[in-house]
C-alpha cells in the first residue's frame, strides 16, 4: 500500500477522502485530531510544516493542498473521471474548486475560529455575525451554480460523474448547518448534497469520520 491521507473529521480533508474511496484503491487513512492539536506535533510538522489537512502521500510523494491533492487523483485515476477531459470544462471546475477553497472556506473559518484573524474577544460576534451572512450568499450561488448543471443534464456539479466540487458542496452546506443556517433554504443543494451523502464511496468516508450532515436546530419559540 503506497497511498496514505491524513485527514480531520469534518474538515475538508473530507473531499480527497471521499474520491479516494471511489477509486477502490487500498489507502491507509490517518485520523489527526485538530482539537487535540495533533496537527501542531514535530511528528505531524515533518509531514506538512504548515499544520494542515489533508495530505496525501504516495510512495515518497507528499501533497498538500485540496487543488494540487484534487488534480493528482484526477491524473492517478483517470478512469474516474473526477475532472473533465476538456481542457476549458477541466479549467472551469478547477476555478470553481478554488473559489469553494480560497473564498467560501475561509469565510466559515471567520465564523467557527474568529479567534484567528483578531484576538479581540469584543468583536468576534460581529465578525461570526457579518461572515455569515457573506457564507449565506455564497451558499446561494453554489445553489445557482448546480441549477445550471442540472439544467444543462448534468447529474453532477463537475459533470456525468460525483467529483470534488459536490463532495466540497456537501462539506461546506454541512458547515454551514453548523453557523445556525438552515440547509432547506437551498433547497436544490440539499436534495443534492443528500443524494450525494447516500453513494457508496461517500458513505464510507461518512461513516469513519462518522459526520452527521446537518446540525440545525430552528430557533426556539417564545
Amino acid at each position: 500500500m503506497t497511498l496514505k491521507l491524513y485527514f480531520a473529521p469534518g474538515a475538508c480533508s473530507f473531499v480527497p477522502h471521499a474520491l479516494l474511496e471511489a477509486t477502490g484503491e487500498a489507502f491507509e487513512p490517518v485520523m489527526v485530531k485538530l482539537h487535540k492539536g495533533e496537527n501542531y506535533t514535530p511528528e505531524y510538522k515533518v509531514i506538512n510544516p504548515r499544520s494542515q489537512v489533508p495530505v496525501l502521500v504516495d510512495g515518497d510523494a507528499v501533497i498538500t493542498q485540496i487543488v494540487a491533492i484534487v488534480n493528482y487523483l484526477h491524473d492517478r485515476f483517470p478512469q474516474m473521471g473526477f475532472l473533465p477531459a476538456e481542457p476549458l470544462a477541466k479549467a472551469r471546475v478547477l476555478e470553481t474548486l478554488a473559489w469553494m477553497n480560497n473564498t467560501v472556506h475561509p469565510t466559515f473559518t471567520h465564523i467557527f475560529m474568529p479567534h484567528k484573524f483578531t484576538d479581540n474577544a469584543a468583536i468576534h460576534g460581529d465578525l461570526k455575525a457579518y461572515n455569515t451572512q457573506l457564507f449565506r450568499g455564497m451558499l446561494a450561488e453554489m445553489e445557482a451554480l448546480l441549477e445550471k448543471a442540472q439544467a444543462a443534464g448534468k447529474p453532477y456539479l463537475s459533470g456525468t460523474s460525483v467529483g470534488p466540487l459536490d463532495v466540497y458542496s456537501l462539506t461546506l452546506l454541512r458547515w454551514g448547518t453548523i453557523a445556525g443556517i438552515n440547509p432547506a433554504d437551498y433547497p436544490l443543494l440539499w436534495a443534492h448534497v443528500q443524494q450525494v451523502a447516500l453513494l457508496p464511496a461517500v458513505a464510507r468516508a461518512i461513516e469513519r469520520e462518522r459526520l452527521q450532515l446537518s446540525f440545525y436546530r430552528e430557533p426556539a419559540q417564545g
